[in-house]
């Protein structure tokens, strides 16, 4: 059985929303249980599953790239747009994954900036423009949402700095922590975190009412907001008070 085929059969093996460990898994396909573990750490890698003790959970199927993309789609251009007014000609950008950096990207076009991304879809879009030096994350690549994640990806962003570094979220929570839904893309976003001389976090007013799975940083990580929620909505004015500058798009 090539290794390919033997890391879908697990994946099939392990039930939405349930682990599977170890032994399990090595008595089930005869193999060794470090094969089993060397199998389980790509497809963590690839952000199919999640590593728990003793094995693997799988990580339920999020909706494609394309999808997503037209979703709340005005809200997202005009944050985006707002988003770029930030930008200085000569500044260097990192851009996370996600669709409202997509329109903050699309917003850039034609300006003398440097864009580090680990977001394909922004590599996409801006590559045909030569006014923009793009410097591209290595990594492994999640097809599904266009996006670099794993060692090669953290290990460049520790190697770089960026005036701005523009973060998406999955959702906020009521004690103003931004959340993401994929473990694996968090490194990532913390990474830019760190890189960054700034950090503006793009969230439309949907994702106030939003959550994810795992922590991404909390508001006192954050220099600016950038979003169409109103001021009073209570996201929005605790983010204010956290001393998190707040701009409407």
């Amino acid at each position: 059985m090539l290794p390919a085929e033997r890391r879908q059969l697990i994946l099939d093996a392990i039930v939405d929303g349930r682990s599977a460990g170890v032994v399990e898994l090595a008595q089930r396909f005869s193999v060794s249980q470090m094969t089993v573990r060397r199998d389980l750490s790509r497809l963590a890698d690839e952000g199919k599953l999640t590593r728990v003790r003793g094995g693997a959970m799988r990580v339920r199927d999020e909706p494609p790239f394309v999808q997503i993309a037209v979703e709340r789609l005005p809200a997202k251009e005009r944050i985006g747009r707002a988003a770029a007014t930030l930008v200085a000609d000569g500044e260097t950008v990192m851009i996370d994954i996600g669709t409202t950096t997509l329109q903050l990207a699309r917003h850039l076009r034609g300006r003398r900036v440097t864009v580090i991304t680990s977001n394909l879809a922004v590599v996409d879009e801006l590559l045909p423009d030569p006014a923009i030096e793009l410097v591209v994350l290595g990594g492994i690549v999640r097809r599904n949402y266009r996006s670099l994640v794993g060692m090669l990806a953290e290990d460049a962003l520790r190697q770089l700095r960026a005036d701005i570094s523009f973060l998406g979220a999955s959702g906020i929570r009521e004690d103003l922590s931004v959340m993401d839904s994929t473990i694996v893309e968090v490194p990532i976003k913390r990474a830019m975190i760190a890189a960054g001389e700034r950090t503006v976090l793009l969230a439309d007013a949907a994702k106030f009412g939003m959550r994810g799975s795992v922590r991404v940083c909390s508001a006192d990580d954050l220099d600016a907001v950038v979003t169409d929620a109103p001021p009073t909505h209570v996201g929005v004015a605790g983010l204010a008070e956290a001393g998190v500058e707040v701009v409407q798009a």
